[in-house]
C-alpha cells in the first residue's frame, strides 16, 4: 500500500479509523483521495452521515489513522496522520483532511 493515495479517488464500503481515543468503524459510501493544497500533500477523507458521537470524536481528533475496505478487501492503509481541517459536504458527509 502506497503511503499517498494519489489524486485518483479511492472508493470504498467501510472505513476503519483509530484515533487517540476510539476505534470505529463506518459503513457506506466512503471515498479517499490525495489532494494539494496550498503546497502541501493531504489526504481527504469523505465519509457518509454518521452518528453524531462518531463525528464529534473525528472531529475533535489531532491524529488518526485509517484502512479502507471494499467488499472486505483493504484497498488503502494510511499512515498516522495529523487532523488538519474537518469540515461538512453538503449531504452532510464529514471530511477529514489529514498529512503525516
Amino acid at each position: 500500500m502506497a503511503a499517498f493515495p494519489g489524486t485518483r479517488p479511492l472508493t470504498g464500503d467501510a472505513v476503519q479509523i483509530t484515533t487517540e481515543a476510539a476505534s470505529v468503524t463506518i459503513t457506506g459510501r466512503i471515498t479517499s483521495q490525495g489532494v494539494l493544497r496550498d503546497g502541501r500533500g493531504l489526504v481527504e477523507l469523505t465519509l457518509p452521515d454518521a452518528d453524531p458521537q462518531q463525528r464529534r470524536d473525528l472531529e475533535w481528533s489531532k491524529r488518526y489513522q485509517y484502512n479502507l475496505y471494499l467488499g472486505g478487501a483493504l484497498l488503502y492503509s494510511s499512515p498516522e496522520l495529523e487532523v488538519r481541517e474537518t469540515r461538512r459536504a453538503g449531504d452532510e458527509a464529514l471530511i477529514i483532511s489529514g498529512s503525516p
